[in-house]
């Protein structure tokens, strides 16, 4: 029989790798973490949802303080020092990453820096670590002096994921930066071509027009935030438009160029060419999963386009070994990849009681002004899948409290079964949506109808009483159960 060093090896050590671990260790099984990037932590620390949303604030602030007027305020012309939003960026990051560091290093695991290939289907060779980032190896931290051998009963892979390739060969000649490269921008660019139209295009976006950038946002499908409902990404395109950024929909990447001190990128739009040129090119067409280096072939382990293949226990073709996070998806959100992970190791622990990853309360936000955010169904998913439903909007132009904050922008959306008025998926685009939308991720767990949720009181005047509105006049148009 062969001898297992370790009951459960977790390769990658971010949030769903963390997650693992932690869980595996908790149920008394022998655990080690592999962790082979120049930083530990994981992106959503070091370089997504942390150090971007860090950014964002400070672009509030300054927004804030540059239109005072509304409130009958006077102000000085406003200003701001980039290095020292950077450095309060990189202290908050520094911070967030040494208390994982020390989570990893709590001693309920073994952690080992290094980048591990799979051998076979129980082994993984473990090549020795060369650092490079900004993260100092603790003392306790095991590394590797040569490469070594181990072997494991159950995986689980978190190796989350990598900016994806340029679509355009010109690009790589021009050069671009990547999201990960804004993020250690020592001095702002005076214009700024941004490619794609996603979260993280939209996010940055904003943040560099507000801090004085000349902006344009170049997508390719017929509106920003594809995964939202057109009318929410409307009303973020109406927004930006506003502040000055330029915004082209539905475009076809055509060719790149650098002339002079300016990099120009061509592309049909609207059956024209257009050319746009700028100081800089940020690249934010998306991500792809980090598995390339993995070895997965010699472990069984199937893949689609990069991604592993897992299924709803988040098993994968070979059955004792699991994934979480964005290296298997569908959806890359960091609670999404803590559940995955931890439900993989139940699956490890309690096989004859397994656990289902459940995508009904799915939540997405975007942290744009105002925010963007959704739960469960969206009419457009709902038209896909032949779902059906009925939904109300309410806007927060007509609504107190968003008035008094001259927070006009945006509604809020309820979808509905037309027969027992359960409440199916919900949407926002306004202040802080990203904390209302968790009102109706309540609702959904426990399964409430919008006759319920009508009827819930709702302090006056709140943000949060602008769903009642939708819920009125869906629970007019539904039979209460």
């Amino acid at each position: 029989m062969k001898r297992f060093d370790f009951d459960v090896a977790v390769i990658g050590g971010g949030s769903g790798g963390y997650a693992a671990a932690r869980t595996a260790a908790g149920a008394g099984l022998k655990t080690v973490v592999i962790e082979g990037g120049n930083e530990v932590g994981g992106l959503c620390i070091l370089r997504g949802c942390m150090p971007t949303k860090a950014l964002l604030y400070a672009a509030e602030v300054l927004h804030l303080a540059s239109h005072p007027e509304p409130w009958g305020i006077r102000a000085g012309k406003t200003g701001f020092d980039f290095k020292k939003v950077m450095a309060r960026k990189n202290a908050l990051i520094r911070d967030f990453a040494d208390y994982r560091v020390q989570q990893l290093n709590a001693g309920k695991f073994k952690f080992i820096r290094a980048n591990a290939r799979f051998v076979d289907a129980h082994t993984v060779e473990l090549n020795p670590f060369r650092g490079g980032g900004r993260e100092s190896v603790p003392s306790n931290q095991s590394q590797l002096p040569s490469a070594a051998t181990l072997i494991a009963k159950h995986f689980v892979i978190a190796t989350g994921s990598t900016v994806a390739p340029a679509p355009l060969p010109q690009l790589e000649a021009v050069g671009f930066i990547t999201s990960d490269d804004a993020l250690e921008l020592k001095r702002l660019p005076k214009s700024l071509i941004i490619l794609g139209g996603g979260a993280s295009a939209c996010e940055f976006a904003q943040f560099f027009a507000r801090f004085g950038v000349k902006t344009t946002l170049v997508q390719r499908s017929g509106h920003i935030l594809k995964e939202f409902d057109a009318d929410a990404g409307a009303e973020i395109e109406k927004v930006f438009r506003r502040e000055g950024i330029r915004v082209f929909t539905g475009t076809k990447l055509m060719d790149a160029k650098r002339k002079g001190k300016l990099k120009t990128v061509s592309f049909v739009h609207g059956g024209r060419t257009v050319s746009v040129s700028a100081e800089e090119i940020l690249f934010a067409l998306g991500r792809t999963p980090n598995t390339a280096s993995l070895g997965l072939d010699n472990a069984g382990v199937k893949m689609e386009q990069g991604r592993i293949v897992a299924d709803e226990f988040m098993q994968t073709s070979a059955p004792h070994i699991f994934a979480a996070g964005d290296c298997t998806g569908p959806h890359e959100i960091v609670h999404i990849a803590i559940q995955q992970g931890e439900t993989a190791v139940h699956n490890i622990v309690d096989p004859k009681s397994p656990r289902r990853m459940d995508y009904r309360l799915l939540i997405s936000v975007v942290f744009t002004e105002p925010q963007v955010a959704f739960v469960g169904l969206t009419e457009k998913q709902a038209a896909v899948e032949k779902i059906p439903f009925l939904a109300a909007s309410y806007p927060f132009n007509d609504h107190g409290k968003s008035l008094i904050m001259e927070a006009k922008d945006g509604f809020v959306k309820l979808l509905a079964d037309p027969k027992s008025g359960e409440i199916l998926g919900g949407s926002c685009v306004g202040p802080v949506g990203g904390e209302l939308i968790h009102e109706i991720a309540a609702a959904m767990a426990k399964r409430m109808t919008v006759h319920e949720l009508a009827a819930m009181p709702h302090y006056h005047p709140t943000l949060a009483e602008i769903w009642t509105y939708p819920a009125e006049e869906l629970a007019a148009q539904i039979s209460p159960p």
